[in-house]
């Protein structure tokens, strides 16, 4: 494995290297001779800020991120990394001391010292790693950093705000390569926190992720803990903790994931009979308060059920209105499905509040196809439990991931976790956006099996036919 690290001139110089360079590649290549593909990082040459390792107990979620720290540490001579775990016991008995932790895949010769009260590891070649517990994520302030290492970032207390402060001082660029820029290892069991789903739908952007399951490292673990896992199988804590997925725990929810079909990734979108884009509104488009969301649904008939309905395509951003038009309009011009059966969005579907007032009106003057919607007395609680019998009866679709089989799509999953997550999850305009459109769908009758009559809380300002007038009468 040494020889394919090594070019040919490097593996000709490899003897006359200092001591300490020989030993540290060797231990890195007994590593990566190993390792399975999940547990090796993507090349520093690759464009990417965050690498993510989504997986379940006993997958080397540790050791893989253990392993990849101290070597850029080592191949960036006098550079300052940082580890950030949920407490401080956490950073010693896992990180630094544990079984898979730093100070047992670093190689003994290399480590200068280790204060075990700062949690801070000197290596010979000038470069620190420093632990940080999340808890007390204020101490993260005014540290400068090239890499950074945070493990069981779901299980932060204080996420967000551990989050923010580690990315303030991730500012130090490791050498002068071109490439060369900070970077952050992400190890965790996934959880619908919203700053995990945030991560999952910036993979290909600048983050990398990688996902496995606790059988994939069944090899290096103990018979009985396998059969212990059996247990659990069929459960919520089963898919999270073991097979990694990012579910919601929580009893009494509205909508479940078990409740969405997945449309396969390599299969093309059917035919859709209607197309509507929904849009929720924000008030203004401050960071701080909601931001507007949209929802593209389409309305199509399986081959073994009853008509149904396919997210293809949501995005939720921070928008001022003049930003917000143009970006509908854009929307709008976009064709869904393959060859002569692709088609446009029939309708726009606008919630008639805040910035959704002013876009209303300024698409009816562009003479697009739009219609308001008003909740009327509903509250969000309501219209959700209103459209609760589409979810549960399997009529909502969504995109399978073209490379993880039995995960929707990146862009998909913010809006899953959401509305799985609802009413606890921070935002909800996903859920407003989608409870709207398939309520019209409802309405509509695209997606009942047994209509029932409308009701009359004049959720909707204007309808799709006119109303009808005895000519005699007048």
């Amino acid at each position: 494995m040494l020889s394919e690290l090594l070019d040919e001139e490097t593996a000709a110089e490899f003897d006359s290297w200092q001591e300490h360079d020989r030993i540290a590649l060797i231990a890195h290549a007994n590593w990566v001779s190993g390792a399975h593909k999940y547990q090796v990082p993507p090349p520093l040459e690759q464009d990417y800020t965050v690498w993510v390792l989504l997986a379940g107990r006993g997958a080397g979620k540790t050791r893989s991120a253990a392993e990849a720290l101290w070597w850029w540490a080592w191949t960036h001579p006098g550079t300052m990394s940082i580890v950030v775990a949920p407490t401080s016991n956490d950073l010693k008995f896992t990180c630094y001391e544990g079984p898979s932790g730093l100070l047992a895949c670093i190689p003994t010769q290399l480590v200068t010292d280790y204060n075990k009260q700062d949690h801070l590891i000197r290596l010979s070649n000038g470069s620190k790693i420093r632990g940080v517990s999340a808890d007390s994520y204020e101490r993260l302030r005014g540290i400068n950093s090239s890499f950074v290492w945070c493990d069981e970032l779901a299980a932060f207390q204080y996420i967000q705000e551990a989050w923010d402060m580690m990315v303030m001082g991730l500012r130090i660029k490791p050498d002068k390569q071109e490439h060369s820029q900070p970077r952050v290892i992400v190890t965790t069991t996934p959880r619908p926190k919203d700053l995990i789903l945030d991560l999952v739908g910036r993979e290909g952007d600048d983050v990398v992720i990688d996902r496995a399951t606790t059988y994939e490292n069944a090899a290096n673990l103990a018979p009985t803990f396998k059969r212990q896992l059996e247990q659990y199988k069929g459960s919520k804590l089963y898919e999270q903790e073991v097979m990694g997925s990012i579910i919601d725990l929580e009893d009494g929810k509205v909508v479940s994931r078990d409740m969405f079909k997945l449309w396969p990734g390599h299969k093309p979108f059917p035919k859709f009979e209607y197309i509507v884009q929904s849009y929720d509104c924000a008030f203004s488009e401050k960071e701080h308060n909601d931001p507007t969301a949209m929802t593209t649904w389409g309305v199509f008939k399986p081959q073994d059920g009853p008509m149904s309905v396919l997210l293809i395509d949501c995005w939720a951003e921070h928008l001022s209105f003049p930003k917000l038009k143009p970006k509908v309009l854009e929307e709008w011009r976009v064709s869904y499905g393959e060859g002569r059966e692709a088609k446009r969005p029939d309708l726009i579907l606008v919630e008639d509040k805040a910035a959704g007032i002013s876009l209303i009106q300024e698409l009816r003057y562009a003479h697009l196809p739009v219609r308001a919607y008003n909740p009327g007395r509903a509250d969000k609680m309501q219209r959700l439990q209103i459209t609760a019998s589409i979810f549960a009866t399997g009529r909502v679709w969504l995109p399978e991931s073209d490379t993880h089989k039995g995960y929707v799509r990146s862009w998909a999953e913010g809006f899953l976790s959401q509305i799985c997550a609802f009413p606890d999850a921070a935002h909800d305009d996903y859920v407003d956006s989608a409870t709207q459109a398939i309520r019209l769908l409802k309405d509509m009758n695209w997606l009942d099996i047994n209509p029932e009559p409308p009701d009359n809380d004049d959720d909707y300002l204007e309808f799709t036919q006119e109303k009808r007038v005895n000519p005699y009468s007048v």
